[in-house]
């Protein structure tokens, strides 16, 4: 198997937590998976976060197969990983966009909503198989239940504690997961020396408090990638995450400074539903 550059990479994987797993490998990638990542179906806007994002190692870390039923929550109008999976899944596999409510009267839900549709619906050999299901915590099945290999969801925990949801959207990822499935979890990541704000209203959340919210779940806790750590992210910025990119939230103020720091610190989580 002829591995890419970023494919070869050793990632340590280590729990930020005293007591947690830890482990370190040789990161794999499915070539078909990278072919995908490199392709001419990725618009340039997604493709340009890859070097923050690191898509192929994520992926592989978490196990995903070409062949798995993968649930990604809240993918929106930009599809960073429908546009990676949904062609990767197309014919031995099945990928769920759980995205948000149909009746939601959130403006911000509709239009991603919106957005999502448009895009599948452009691209009919990529994404005709998509199968499109709604995510408002524990309000409807995101998959039937015990269906589901994999449950992903990346960088939306924040919004979960900022509603109050966090233990019914915790609840609805292992309802719709086969037992021994996984759900993988990325995060901005919060300073472990801080209490957290239990509204997140930073974007931050501490990695220790993110684990505790699957395992009161039920999740066990396998394993945590340093591929998405940002040393550079100091945390403390006068809108959060967000005035980071690639938000940049205070517009030109600063602009080449928060350019320079890159995207945020970020844990990145593999969990198991039990087998029995």
């Amino acid at each position: 198997m002829r591995l890419s550059r970023r494919s070869i990479m050793v990632l340590a994987l280590v729990g930020l937590t005293a007591g947690l797993p830890t482990a370190t490998f040789a990161q794999i990638v499915d070539p078909a998976l990278q072919a995908l990542i490199d392709g001419s179906q990725r618009s340039k806007s997604n493709a340009v976060r890859d070097k923050y994002r690191h898509p192929s190692e994520v992926l592989s870390f978490f196990g995903v197969k070409a062949d798995s039923t993968v649930v990604e929550i809240l993918p929106g109008a930009g599809g960073y990983w429908t546009e990676i999976l949904a062609p990767y899944l197309r014919d031995k596999g099945h990928y769920i966009a759980a995205n948000g409510e149909k009746a939601s009267t959130s403006m911000e839900v509709q239009k991603d909503n919106a957005g999502l549709a448009a895009k599948l619906a452009a691209d009919p050999a990529d994404y005709a198989k998509v199968e499109v299901t709604e995510f408002s915590a524990d309000k409807h099945d995101i998959a039937p239940p015990g269906s589901a290999d994999f449950v992903l969801t990346f960088r939306n925990i924040h919004n979960w504690m900022s509603a109050g949801t966090t233990k019914e959207s915790f609840a609805a990822f292992y309802r719709a997961l086969k037992p021994g499935g996984i759900l993988g979890v990325e995060e901005h990541r919060g300073k472990s020396e801080q209490p957290q704000d239990p509204l997140a209203k930073s974007g931050y959340v501490r990695q220790d408090v993110a684990i505790g919210f699957a395992e009161a779940a039920g999740f066990k806790f396998l394993a945590s990638s340093e591929i998405n750590a940002n040393p550079k992210d100091t945390k403390d910025y006068p809108t959060g995450v967000w005035t980071l990119p690639p938000t940049y939230k205070l517009g030109a103020q600063d602009h080449a400074k928060y350019e320079a720091i890159g995207e945020s610190d970020r844990f990145v989580l593999k969990f198991q539903k039990p087998l029995q």
